[in-house]
């Protein structure tokens, strides 16, 4: 393999970090009124300029906007020489989460710090970096005269929304992109900080709201205990129709799918290696059984089986305001990960289906399901120069071959961009490592891993100008 150039992020990409920081550039869906406060307008302006700073040939570096849709950055590099083929797509974002909640002493969520080789702040990990370290890493192979194809960065403003303006976007830049050859995403997670990691398969997500109303309004538990079947109750079975309520199985077909045999193949890997990654990674109370036998088996649990959290109620006052009440209805919010290939729009007609299909005693039952759904996302097994290239930057900058894991989670626009470009080899990988505490208070970066990261990208886009296609 080529020497590997030596990137700048501990350098140049903290310093740029750390004013990113500052920036409260929330989301749209937890800030309604952002046109107006302009701050993502202030983060994409600082990415632009900081972009067209970059000591790299021919970069350019523009600000995609669309009526009330949230800002893109667009940079485009040309290749360095006409023998480096094709288009690497890098993908990034630079809204932010909001704080949520009390941060650490001495934390907060818009004042840099760094403690113990982490630097904490909102949007640090989450992906205020990956526009610096993309940068820098192709700034790396310009300085070290190695030879690297087309590069389009592509950074935008909503994904912690969701990415609803992202296809709009894309529909917009038409044929700006070109043909598109490889998208590296670093938008993902890291299940240890000794090698790079790879994200094989992401879970899908679906929202539903159930009522339950059994009312027009509550009555007096004295007088309709007994005659009046609870709303609770009902709720409860329909809920076991859905999941098994002693083991947690979930009882729909049309919501599971066969985990892919290479997948399988991994997992058995790194139960080996690590034991139990899930469960140990978990702040479960003392003595909870979990679900599960092994590692392997809470591995594949938590990446290609669905389940289902209630993750809301109405109708159900709080313990210290409640009456003695037969109260008028109860509504739960439910949350289900979905297997990465199952279709969501399938796996939701049926959760509806069998929610409201005969309801107990004659409740009035009312489903929601808001569109869109959130899709899983399979990552194709790499050719082999890929899957070669991405061993050997794991092992210049770690010291060791790279891990592939999933995530119970998930990322919508990667399931937006394999539907849009499904002959487009797209791989995942990121800073998002123990500690990091994404979306949550006390979010921080991986200083170290982050450099390594960095330098692994820069091999990565060096080994596509020099894959087999390019001299084709």
């Amino acid at each position: 393999m080529d020497a590997t150039p030596t990137v700048d992020f501990l350098g140049a990409g903290v310093d740029a970090l750390t004013h990113y920081i500052t920036i409260p550039c929330i989301s749209p869906d937890y800030d309604a009124s952002w046109e107006q406060a302009g701050h993502l307008d202030t983060a994409v302006g600082f990415l632009a300029a900081w972009a067209a700073e970059r000591s790299i040939p021919g970069l350019t570096a523009s600000i995609e906007r669309l009526a009330g849709r949230t800002p893109l950055l667009f940079v485009d590099i040309p290749a360095s020489t006409p023998s480096a083929t094709g288009t690497v797509v890098l993908y990034g974002h630079f809204d932010k989460q909001p704080p949520l909640g009390a941060w650490g002493e001495g934390l907060d969520p818009f004042v840099p710090v760094i403690r113990d080789g982490r630097l904490y702040g909102r949007g640090s990990v989450d992906d205020g970096y990956a526009t610096f370290a993309s940068l820098l890493a192709i700034e790396a192979l310009a300085a070290a005269q190695m030879p690297y194809s087309r590069i389009v960065l592509l950074i935008e403003g909503g994904e912690e929304s969701g990415s609803p303006d992202l296809d709009a976007h894309l529909d917009a830049l038409g044929g700006r992109l070109g043909t598109i050859d490889l998208m590296i995403c670093l938008d993902s997670g890291a299940l240890t900080y000794d090698r790079l990691w790879l994200t094989q398969s992401l879970r899908g997500n679906a929202i539903v709201t159930v009522e339950v109303r059994v009312l027009d309004q509550g009555v007096h538990s004295g007088e309709a205990g007994g005659v009046v079947p609870s709303s609770f109750r009902i709720l409860r079975q329909l809920l076991d129709r859905i999941e098994d309520p002693a083991t947690g199985t979930i009882l729909i077909p049309e919501l599971h799918a066969e985990v892919p045999p290479s997948h399988h193949q991994r997992f058995a890997h790194l139960a080996t290696e690590l034991g139990d990654p899930v469960g140990d990674a978990l702040p479960t109370v003392s003595g909870l059984d979990l679900h599960g036998d092994h590692g392997l088996d809470r591995m594949i649990r938590q990446a290609w089986m669905p389940a289902m959290a209630v993750t809301g109620m109405d109708g159900i006052p709080s313990v210290a305001t409640a009456g003695n009440v037969l109260r008028a209805s109860t509504t739960a919010k439910l949350s289900f990960r979905l297997p990465p290939s199952v279709d969501g729009e399938v796996a939701v007609d049926a959760i509806v289906a069998r929610l409201t299909a005969n309801p107990p005693h004659g409740a009035s039952v009312t489903v929601q399901a808001p569109r869109p759904i959130g899709n899983g996302w399979v990552c194709p097994d790499p050719e082999p120069w890929l899957d070669t290239a991405i061993d050997a930057a794991s092992e210049a900058h770690f010291g060791r071959p790279a891990g592939w894991t999933s995530e119970g989670g998930s990322i919508p626009f990667l399931a937006q961009l394999g539907q849009r470009f499904p002959d487009v080899t797209i791989i995942a990988t990121g800073a998002l490592g123990p500690g990091s505490h994404a979306h949550g208070p006390d979010e921080s970066l991986h200083l170290d891993y982050t450099q390594r990261l960095s330098g692994a990208l820069a091999s990565l886009l060096a080994a596509f100008a020099r894959r087999p296609q390019a001299s084709s």
